[in-house]
């Protein structure tokens, strides 16, 4: 692959060392598994969490004269994928065999793609920031292809004290390798991008994201370089399994091949791995500048051949994408920028806010959604799929504020109850007696109660209007806040005689 430099150095994103500024240059592999019943070429289970080597068919233990058979499904998924990415579709691509020493693959290599992948170049949006300003930053990243191969087993050395065991149920699944161009500048962009990737294919239902299971992992690879020079040697960072280690691991390991070039050594290519307990790198293996894997055409595969009108029908019934998401969530609702995303960060979250939002202020439920119940899950440690507040009860919530039949306070409070307690809100109210005071003769004796009682705060917000708040908040209180907000508002700076 020909590494081409499409950024021009930003002094914000450099890195100072001892001797002047570094900038820092990230590419990405990342290792999808392809969401599909079966694996690639077999039809052994891909269920998760199944005994060791209960997954396995005759093709995935390699028994002699076991064929390849090349599964339609994973083929769909990653055409959808390539075109979630907006990258060019190939309608001819070729099976490779990659010849390497596998010790827990048990045909001896791999089956690949190398030369003509399935997916060629596409490109990933994401969002940087905020900054001082509160400003976000969309930066392009390219990606160089997509191909389809099979995943190896899985060796364990920890089960006996002197032999290794072999689980293949892993042995034969469908991987996405998707390969990003070296775009990266910061670990902050590599997370963005990570992230990104992980919601589109979650939305695509492509790949379900889930890292903690392995089923999907970044191989990383960073340089660093003076501003406005050529790329420096790259050290490879394999199996990074969660978005935050991603982070952690490229501050390390700039930082070290930083001290290495100023101490006046050179870095080595090599294959690193990243240690969490301890938040640093370590040496695994040394890597030429080019593997000879000695990739040849698999014999036993037919090259993959479709037509356009295969990749048509795929896209016209894909799914509607975060980006397009967002920008219909700010052009048809009203919403910002910053609060669109975080709507359109998971699927679940932004399927959640469209049923809450069905009918009603968008910009409400957007706050209701984000501050209160993702607050709230946040808070329990649980996620959108286990909540405990359905999108109907929260959308009772919002047409019980609308129609005034209770306050933005009495809300909180019968958000709670939902909470912990379930039910029907309407009913809730009903029953407990939390309907607002709207009788006008009720609230004027609060707010006469009130201003009889601190004469000498009448004087000071007659001097300064800004403090009838102060009133308004203590009606409320004395109330229990079922006092309608508003007409203790207009009543407080009618007897104040205020605007």
């Amino acid at each position: 692959m020909t590494l081409i430099d499409t950024r021009t150095p930003d002094p914000k994103r450099l890195i100072p060392g001892a001797t002047g500024d570094w900038e820092v240059v990230i590419g990405m592999e990342v290792h999808a598994q392809v969401t599909s019943q079966s694996k690639l070429f077999s039809g052994a289970s891909t269920a998760f969490g199944a005994p060791p080597n209960a997954n396995v068919s005759l093709v995935d233990a390699a028994m002699p004269g076991m064929l390849p058979v090349i599964n339609e499904e994973c083929v769909r998924q990653a055409v959808r994928t390539g075109l979630g990415l907006k990258a060019q579709i190939n309608l001819k691509s070729v099976f490779d065999r990659k010849n390497y020493f596998y010790p827990d693959l048990p045909q001896g290599y791999q089956i690949s793609q190398f030369k003509q992948p399935i997916v060629g170049e596409g490109q990933i949006v994401i969002s940087v920031g905020p900054d001082r300003k509160g400003a976000f930053e969309d930066i392009e990243i390219g990606i160089e292809r997509l191909h389809l191969e099979q995943d190896a087993g899985k060796s364990i050395h920890d089960q006996h004290p002197t032999m290794s065991y072999v689980d293949l149920n892993r042995s034969g699944m469908a991987l996405m390798e998707i390969v990003s161009k070296p775009d990266m500048r910061s670990s902050d962009e590599a997370k963005a991008y990570l992230t990104k990737l992980r919601t589109i294919l979650r939305y695509l239902g492509t790949c379900d994201g889930n890292m903690d299971e392995g089923s999907m992992r970044a191989d990383v690879n960073v340089s660093v370089r003076r501003p406005g020079e050529g790329f420096g040697t790259r050290c490879e960072i394999k199996n990074v399994n969660s978005i935050r280690f991603v982070g952690q691991a490229i501050e390390y390991e700039a930082r070290r091949q930083i001290a290495v070039l100023e101490d006046g050594g050179s870095i080595d290519q090599e294959t690193r791995l990243f240690d969490a307990g301890k938040g640093e790198t370590r040496s695994m293996r040394s890597k030429e500048e080019a593997h000879d894997y000695r990739y040849f055409p698999d014999p036993d595969l037919l090259p993959l051949e479709f037509d356009q009108a295969y990749v048509d029908a795929l896209a016209a019934d894909l799914a509607e994408l975060p980006d397009d998401k967002k920008a219909r969530f700010i052009s048809q609702m009203g919403l910002s920028a910053y609060d669109a995303s975080i709507l359109v960060s998971e699927k679940a979250i932004a399927d959640y806010f469209e049923q809450v939002t069905a009918g009603r202020d968008g910009k409400l439920a957007a706050n209701w959604v984000i501050n209160d119940l993702l607050g709230a899950l946040n808070k329990a440690g649980k996620d959108i799929e286990n909540t405990p507040v359905l999108p109907g009860q929260l959308g009772a919530i919002l047409d019980l504020i609308k129609e005034g039949v209770i306050s933005g306070k009495i809300a909180k409070d019968l958000f709670e109850i939902v909470w912990t307690e379930g039910g029907n809100p309407r009913e809730i109210v009903e029953q407990r007696g939390m309907k607002q005071v709207t009788d006008t003769g009720a609230i004027e004796k609060a707010v006469d109660d009130v201003i009889a009682a601190n004469p000498d705060k009448v004087e000071q917000a007659q001097a300064k209007p800004t403090l009838a708040g102060w009133f308004v908040g203590q009606v409320m209180k004395a109330t229990g806040g079922k006092a309608n907000p508003q007409a203790v508002n207009d009543l407080v700076k009618a007897r104040l005689g205020i605007e």
